[in-house]
């Protein structure tokens, strides 16, 4: 991605004409109305949704003015970016759909249908579902596991939904703040003896990671339990929690 962003850079200060790499791209989308609807209504890493389900004018204003963008006219950090958002943004919407009636997101596929097969993601003449954002789109065409921990599955045990737009020319820093901090929440990731407690995405996106997840999460593990990684590399088993698929509703919770 950083290699990316330098021959954006090197293109941006060549001359007309210069190597065929080099191309115009796009002015990336404005997310301040998302921006807004982030900071009020997303709570100690849970969301709001009953208010959002009042600010659902505003989501859908945001949704209309990212389908009318062509997401590939944009720069590769931008157009990163637009994918996280978009999938995250639609991925409210349609819990929205059926609020206050479900307790997961589960509740809105059927047996034949997962609800990340619905084809209901607008992208300019495109509808797509959140599984082909997921895995024709972000993790082919990227090839960064940190998306993991920046899209959002609206589950409890999902990596929290970002509390600010990702923009794509921070995309690097915000995709390693939210890795950082879901590697160390020590409610998803910790060692018990000689065991590490990992999520299951690493299990269900295997190749993502290189089969390691070990690896991995020493990589972006901090303090003590870095050091307690590393002390017991040699010995770690890895076990996979089990996935709690309970809407991540802060009125479920906190909500009166």
């Amino acid at each position: 991605m950083k290699r990316l962003a330098a021959i954006v850079l090197f293109c941006a200060l060549l001359i007309p004409g210069s190597p065929a790499f080099c191309r115009d791209y796009a002015a990336p989308p404005d997310n301040s109305l998302y921006a807004g609807l982030l900071e009020k209504h997303i709570r100690q890493g849970l969301v709001d949704y009953q208010g959002l389900a009042r600010d659902k004018a505003i989501l859908d204003q945001y949704l209309e003015a990212l389908s009318r963008i062509e997401p590939e006219s944009l720069t590769p950090n931008h157009e990163l970016a637009y994918w996280i958002n978009a999938y995250n943004a639609w991925t409210i919407k349609l819990i929205l759909t059926a609020y206050p009636d479900i307790s997961s997101i589960k509740d809105l596929g059927s047996f034949l249908r997962s609800p990340w097969k619905i084809s209901f993601v607008k992208v300019g003449e495109r509808t797509l579902t959140l599984d082909n954002i997921e895995h024709d789109i972000i993790r082919p065409k990227f090839a960064d596991p940190r998306i993991h921990f920046a899209i959002n599955c609206a589950a409890v045990s999902c990596p929290p939904l970002w509390p600010v737009p990702f923009e794509g020319q921070r995309i690097d820093e915000q995709l390693d703040a939210a890795t950082l901090a879901f590697i160390n929440d020590p409610e998803q990731t910790y060692m018990q003896g000689d065991r590490l407690f990992v999520t299951r995405i690493f299990r269900w996106f295997a190749k993502d990671f290189n089969g390691n997840p070990q690896d991995f999460v020493l990589r972006y593990a901090k303090g003590d339990f870095a050091e307690s990684l590393a002390s017991n590399q040699k010995n770690i088993r890895v076990i996979y929690q089990s996935y709690d698929w309970s809407l991540n509703d802060w009125n479920r919770f906190f909500g009166h």
